[in-house]
């Protein structure tokens, strides 16, 4: 009688999934994906939730799987769940989006416009015209962009099995499968931002043809794109070929010139260090710094604040031209975190008070600099409690929500949650809240 009682009604809680779509990547991390979703699959089969398990064959397995999905076969499940990194769980949302979502392309400077030539439709768009098709259940309007969803209520979810597996750190406080797994099947929600790269030219050379890309966590160039790279040499290596590639491209030690453009929100917030000695800056500006971080966590007020004054990226005519700040220099890296970051290397992440969904993105510039200042800033970011910003080669903007580059080389690397991504010129900017995950948001 109990149990038929519980279980009636947990059958009344809408928010528990019922079924669900699940991927799995068999070579992800110490390739122990496969291993991981039988550890937690009971928990789903005893919560009497219904999955249908895909496991990847190839690259991109997952990401044509679900840009061929119809909303008839999506709408048969509550969501879609990642066995496996944070690249992977790349994968299926750049599938899922370029089907569903439709948007204007990201603002920008009037000399970045110019220089697309005749190319000048920054109107509504989506990649992939099935995305127009029937009345696609709930319809998420933003600023300028709509998510179509399959059905009410369709998130998604990740079990941890990767190589550093920030964005299930940051969403749920674990980097652990039967955590994941159990806020999956209670249900749980949060939402996040997701920010939109579109790339203009793929060399120098390029004709300009748009390619929109997404990233729920982390953009990065110059050092975090030749990492990248130099990691794909060494797969056989497992996750331990991020600190050897980390290593050589340290030693390396290459700079880029390029030009960056911020959309600037509040430039009281930008802070590169001027004069003075740095080491005595960074001890000053340490204390004060910290008494001003608003951490994420459970029920985060910034998260879940009325999204009606919304700091979505808005058209270039209604921010008008000075809310730009241009840039042009040589940089070691340039990095635009989503989330904190945090995973087994920084466990802090890059930007410590970073936002799940609050609408904004933050950009560090790490200008050109001798290789010893370079390692202090990366010792700073290994460190619980460190503060890797409060250098004067680091620039941070906080609380921007566009950006555009352009290299001065030939072609550039960027690393996008961990895959790589070859664009000369690229415009960005982020969607707040644009997807619900099951999960509670970090317990910090």
């Amino acid at each position: 009688m109990w149990v038929n009682l519980i279980n009636s009604r947990l059958d009344k809680e809408m928010q528990r999934p019922k079924n669900l779509l699940v991927f799995v990547h068999p070579k992800s991390g110490k390739e122990n994906g496969r291993t991981t979703w039988e550890n937690v699959s009971p928990i789903f089969s005893r919560a009497k939730v219904h999955t249908k398990v895909i496991v990847t064959e190839r690259a991109s397995h997952a990401y044509d799987v679900m840009l061929a999905a119809t909303k008839e076969e999506l709408s048969q499940y509550d969501g879609v769940v990642a066995v496996g990194g944070d690249g992977f769980f790349n994968e299926i949302l750049n599938g899922f989006l370029s089907l569903w979502h439709k948007a204007p392309y990201p603002p920008a400077p009037a000399d970045f416009v110019q220089s697309l030539g005749d190319y000048g439709d920054f109107s509504m768009h989506n990649t992939n015209e099935r995305g127009d098709e029937g009345d696609s259940g709930t319809c998420y309007t933003g600023d300028g962009s709509q998510l179509l969803l399959p059905k009410e209520g369709f998130r998604f979810g990740i079990i941890p099995a990767g190589s550093t597996d920030a964005i299930v750190i940051c969403t749920t406080g674990a980097r652990d499968p039967i955590t994941s797994a159990l806020q999956i099947v209670m249900g749980k929600n949060v939402p996040l931002d997701i920010t939109q790269i579109v790339r203009w030219r793929t060399t120098a050379e390029s004709k300009v043809e748009p390619c929109v890309r997404y990233a729920a966590s982390f953009a990065g160039y110059g050092f975090y794109g030749d990492v990248i790279t130099e990691s794909e040499k060494y797969r056989w290596m497992g996750p331990k070929r991020y600190d050897y590639a980390g290593t050589k491209v340290f030693l390396r030690h290459r700079s880029y010139e390029a030009e960056v453009a911020v959309l600037q929100v509040n430039s009281e917030e930008t802070h590169p260090v001027e004069g003075g000695n740095q080491h005595r800056h960074f001890r000053a500006q340490r204390g004060l710094n910290k008494r001003q971080k608003v951490i994420c966590r459970v029920n985060c007020e910034i998260c879940t604040a009325n999204p009606a004054v919304s700091s979505q990226s808005k058209p270039d005519s209604q921010w008008g031209e000075m809310g730009w700040l241009s840039f042009k220099g040589r940089y070691l890296s340039i990095g635009a975190a989503i989330i904190a970051c945090r995973n087994g290397r920084a466990p802090d992440g890059l930007v410590a008070d970073a936002h799940l969904a609050d609408g904004f993105m933050h950009l560090i510039l790490i200008k050109d600099c001798p290789r010893a200042f370079y390692l202090g800033h990366l010792l700073q970011l290994a460190k619980r409690d460190g503060d890797p910003l409060n250098f004067e080669f680091v620039e941070h903007h906080k609380e921007t929500s566009a950006f555009t580059f352009r290299s001065s080389g030939n072609s550039s690397i960027w690393n996008l949650d961990g895959e790589l991504f070859q664009a000369h010129q690229l415009s960005a900017q982020v969607f707040r809240g644009l997807i619900n995950l099951f999960a509670s948001g970090p317990p910090v």
